[in-house]
């Protein structure tokens, strides 16, 4: 998993980078102010989207704080429920609470102790493992409900009117395509259609009298 690392100072993006690196993560990308974080995150002008499933945010930094910052993400239904955490010296509740008002979902205060910091990304990456395992779950019972949808929609059909072509037998599918009746209810039935002769046939092919030779 990739994590953003969002701050002003290059000494404490290291800082970061290297405490996380030596808890074993590796995919690790850098914003130098929260302008450059949201073209990362794909907001904005310059936008590349970069794959982040974690964002380390300073609060203070010129030109936009990371409040602002936190906003705008919240804002983006993409990234809605994209982990951010702001990193900051502020400890006052007022400023806690506007942090979380802005949208983050944790705090790391300043100065950064390795272990807290260590301990409360794995458990906002865990969170996020959770919560994409979970929206992956609820797509593919969508995709099941559809399905499942469109196959009583076609069995309502082979319960209907088939329309067969007079001289082939193909059937006209409903998106309009001709199909072998074969290949029609092999789809349709989920079955092995094999071949073989009835004893009618049977029985009159035999009754015919063999031509001469």
């Amino acid at each position: 998993m990739s994590i953003l690392i969002v701050d002003d100072f290059e000494e404490q993006r290291e800082l970061l980078a290297m405490t996380l690196q030596r808890a074993g993560y590796r995919s690790i990308v850098f914003a130098e102010s929260a302008s450059q974080a949201l073209a990362r995150l794909g907001i904005g002008a310059g936008a590349s989207s970069d794959r982040v499933d974690i964002v380390l945010m300073d609060l203070s930094m010129p030109d936009m704080d990371g409040l602002e910052a936190c906003r705008r993400i919240r804002s983006d239904e993409r990234l809605e429920h994209l982990p951010v955490i702001v990193v900051t010296a502020k400890t006052d509740a007022s400023d806690l609470t506007a942090a979380y008002t802005a949208g983050a979902t944790d705090y790391i205060r300043k100065p950064v102790i390795p272990a807290e910091l260590v301990a409360r990304v794995s458990m906002a990456m865990s969170l996020k493992e959770e919560f994409d395992s979970r929206i992956e779950r609820e797509n593919e019972l969508h995709a099941q409900t559809q399905a499942l949808g469109r196959t009583v929609q076609e069995l309502k059909t082979l319960r209907g009117t088939l329309c067969l072509c007079a001289k082939c037998k193909r059937v006209k599918t409903a998106s309009g395509l001709w199909q072998r009746m074969e290949d029609y209810l092999e789809e349709k039935l989920n079955a092995k259609i094999t071949s073989s002769v009835c004893t009618k046939c049977t029985s009159e092919h035999s009754s015919k009298p063999l031509r001469n030779v």
